[in-house]
């Protein structure tokens, strides 16, 4: 919803700049979304007085003129315009002025004007026409002000002192669906008044009971008054349609309209001022000069205003002629019955239709209208006749029609009021501080609601019927709590709440340790759908690779949707790998996924909750593309095995799960290439291997595809408890590194004689790891040379006997454990 701050300012005086005032109604519940400043002229536009006109050396369009803007010395400015003259009154731009300038393509661009030389002669401002200011299109010429216009006043000023043209803010509302009454200017004023502790002024009009003379012109009759409570039809004759006024046409152009002609734009600005939709006929295109409102019985064709031919369900709420349909009732009206430049009587439509109707009519329709919004939300069931009076009063005013009689009114549902006994105490209660009662009434009141204060400290309170949302006792509290200002309810200090939650489970922590630390590392994580077809759950349940972690067969349901979700996954890997095929067909082939979930078997031996299946949670990793996005200085390489098992092995380090025991598996199955066993305590903790190309290729995944999944609930079992965790201070002291390459077997894994050489180092070892391979003939046939660093760190400053001790062991055990030799 866009507010105009200059329209607002009509009803209640506003003091506070467009910024505070947005801050203001954020806070009480209207939260306001953007501020654009429109209209007026920018700052560094003056008035300017031309001295004198000069042609320019060296280009014959160009003039080179003497401009007195106010100050010790005339300014030099080069012009272009055709029409500029010695001796007249112009807007000038100051050097650093930022105007909006026309593209020629419709748009705007931004230029701020700068000292410069043009063809060789120094320009210092710029004379502008009107549409380098924003004020029309016109790009003709320069824009000459009247004769007397004062020299050196901010152009701004000026303009707003002669045509009333001034600067406005633009404040747009999130209007939540319970506030319908915010979706006009007055609405908002209410909220304003009491906020402010200023008055409301609403427009003075004369709403009178008997139709008179009108219900000869006009004949009302409602079908459907479930559908429609109230039909209120006022009749303005002899209008002359035209141009709106410049006063009218700015406020619709501030909020985003665009005018049409007086009579129209009559009916936006009463909707927009009042929030109560108003349509306009042209009474003379009346057959039977009837309105008949009800509901079609059948698919109907109808043409509205936007030239549509639309097909109307059954059902629809229709305003009807004596014999045909002229409008779909709350959403737009038809062609037939349209005010022209032709239309001299003009029939001014307000009602009140069911909300309901009109939601599912503009859905079904896939129309939404200004209209329509504000139906759909619930109008004000008691404005009808006010807003439908204001438009006559203005239309006598601006179109210099007349007003015959007064209201035809049928009114079927009349509207009845709410009474709402509100307690002070339970207030205090359940804000949690205390409002003074006087503000509290001041302020309801503002809003209103009618206040009679009881004994007991009660209060009776009568609610208008624009506040459909207020229906009990605590709604009408929560009106006082954002009315007095939730920034001003102060906090108990008995009741404060820490700003996160302890972990005291082990799990707990441990899952947001985890997972804090892995998206750092790069990885998305992702939650797939936990139903798969037989195939691919038969396919990836493969025990060959998996070990006993997909021990028995797959779970199928009794039920199944389809039969692509037919069956409980065995494994993460197949949501993963749909995943990653969505982002490669999708252009995004470095992919990095992590995912937790749960995963199902069927085995008669698990001895579980449900006897006969095996749930656990899995964690799941998936790598395939590049390691790093493209960049100049960065040599880009694919991911390999050697990245997958270094996640597996953070995820150990990370959750200091120690004894970990890794197997190598060089032959190929079904889904891996090869891979990487892990156990922990005699029990099958996770696999890390190459997905096979096979599989790779059934999800367009080119090159290397890395994967891992371990069982999450196993792991979960080994963490250390959270209070055997702690702090360990860094070492002030320095630390020893020794290099040791040790010639093995070329089938040798890495990983075991790692294990061994972090269980030789004693407690002086803090940490090792290879940091080179070398395969040759110098080595030796079969063999290769592996290389590990140590570093060696205390409490104190190690002595080389210390170090060169830890050394000798670990050169023991693994020339012993390996029939490795020492490489000198």
């Amino acid at each position: 919803m866009k507010i105009s701050y200059n329209w607002l300012r009509e009803y209640v005086d506003v003091t506070a700049p467009p910024e505070e005032l947005a801050e203001m109604l954020t806070m009480a519940g209207l939260e306001v979304e953007t501020i654009e400043s429109i209209g007026g002229v920018p700052d560094g536009v003056v008035v300017g007085h031309v001295i004198s006109v000069d042609k320019h050396p060296k280009a014959d369009r160009l003039t080179v003129c003497s401009v007195d803007v106010g100050g010790e010395e005339p300014l030099q400015v080069i012009c272009g315009a055709p029409n500029v003259a010695a001796g007249q009154r112009v807007p000038v731009a100051m050097p650093g002025t930022r105007l909006s300038m026309p593209d020629g393509a419709g748009g705007s661009k931004d230029l701020t004007v700068d000292r410069a030389a043009i063809r060789g002669v120094e320009s210092a401002g710029m004379i502008c026409a009107e549409d380098e200011l924003g004020l029309s299109e016109d790009h003709s010429g320069i824009m000459v002000l009247e004769a007397d216009a004062p020299v050196g006043q901010p152009f701004g000023e000026y303009l707003e002192t002669r045509t009333g043209v001034r600067r406005d803010f633009v404040i747009d509302i999130a209007v939540t669906p319970n506030r319908p009454d915010a979706t006009s200017h007055v609405g908002v004023a209410r909220d304003v008044s009491a906020l402010t502790d200023q008055p409301l002024r609403l427009p003075d009009v004369d709403v009178t009971v008997d139709p008179g003379e009108a219900s000869r012109h006009i004949d009302v009759s409602i079908v459907s008054p479930e559908l429609c409570h109230r039909y209120v039809g006022v009749v303005v004759r002899d209008v002359k349609i035209d141009e709106s006024p410049a006063w009218l046409k700015q406020r619709l152009e501030a909020i985003g309209l665009r005018p049409r002609n007086n009579v129209v734009d009559i009916t936006n600005f009463v909707m927009y001022e009042i929030g109560q939709p108003l349509h306009a006929f042209d009474l003379d295109e009346l057959t039977d000069a009837a309105i008949v409102v009800g509901a079609t019985e059948g698919p109907t064709k109808f043409t509205t205003l936007d030239d549509r031919e639309r097909e109307l369900p059954t059902g629809t709420l229709m305003i009807r002629d004596g014999a045909r349909d002229v409008a779909i009732a709350g959403v737009m009206g038809g062609q037939n019955s349209e005010v022209s430049d032709k239309t001299v009587n003009v029939l001014i439509e307000s009602a009140y239709f069911d909300p309901s109707s009109i939601r599912r009519t503009a859905k079904a329709l896939g129309l939404q209208t200004d209209a329509s919004y504000r139906f759909e939300r619930g109008v004000d069931p008691d404005a009808q006749a006010w807003a439908a009076m204001r438009a006559a009063q203005m239309m006598v005013d601006v179109a210099g029609g007349t007003i015959v009689g007064g209201p035809v009114d049928a009114h079927p549902m009349p509207h009845e009021r709410l009474s709402i006994e509100v307690r002070t105490s339970r207030a205090d209660d359940l804000l949690g501080t205390h409002v003074p009662r006087q503000e509290t009434i001041r302020q309801l009141r503002a809003i209103g609601i009618e206040v009679v204060e009881e004994e007991g400290g009660r209060l009776t309170c009568t609610i208008p019927p624009h506040r459909p949302d207020i229906e009990r006792e605590v709604d009408v509290i929560e009106e006082i709590a954002r009315l007095h200002g939730y920034d001003r309810i102060e906090e108990p200090p008995h009741s404060r709440i820490p700003g996160f939650v302890p972990r005291t489970r082990n799990e707990d922590a441990a899952r947001e340790n985890l997972f804090s630390r892995v998206t750092g590392w790069g990885f998305r994580e992702v939650f797939t759908n936990s139903l798969l077809s037989e195939d691919v759950a038969r396919r990836f349940r493969d025990e060959a690779v998996m070990g006993d972690l997909y021990r028995g067969s797959v779970v199928t349901t009794a039920n199944a949707i389809t039969q692509e979700m037919s069956t409980l996954r065995p494994s993460l890997l197949p949501g993963l790998l749909q995943v990653a095929q969505h982002n490669v067909n999708h252009g995004r082939t470095d992919i990095r996924l992590v995912e937790t979930g749960h995963v199902f078997t069927r085995d008669e031996q698990a001895a579980t909750l449900i006897p006969g299946y095996e749930e656990h949670e899995a964690l799941s990793f998936l790598l395939t593309g590049r390691d790093a996005d493209r960049h100049w200085a960065t040599e880009l390489r694919s991911f390999d095995f050697h990245d997958i098992s270094g996640v597996v092995d953070s995820v150990f380090e990370l959750l200091r799960v120690e004894g970990v025991e890794r197997e190598f598996r060089a032959e190929a199955t079904d889904i891996a290439e090869f891979g990487v066993a892990y156990v922990l305590s005699g029990e099958f903790v996770g696999f890390a291997g190459q997905l096979a190309g096979g599989v790779a290729s059934d999800y367009d995944l080119e090159g290397p595809v890395l994967f891992a999944e371990m069982n999450w609930t196993r792991l979960l079992q080994k963490v250390p408890p959270i209070a055997e965790r702690a702090y360990r201070e860094i070492s002030r002291f320095p630390t020893v590194e020794r290099d040791l390459a040790f010639v093995v077997s070329q089938n040798q894994a890495a990983g075991p004689m790692l294990d061994t050489i972090r269980g030789a180092g004693g407690s002086l070892l803090a940490d090792a790891g290879v940091f080179d391979v070398y395969e040759a003939d110098r080595v030796g046939p079969g063999k290769k040379s592996v290389a590990f660093y140590l570093r060696f760190v205390a409490d104190r400053t190690l002595t080389d006997d210390e170090v060169d001790a830890a050394v000798r062991k670990v050169v023991a055990e693994v020339t012993r454990s390996f029939d490795a030799d020492l490489r000198e």
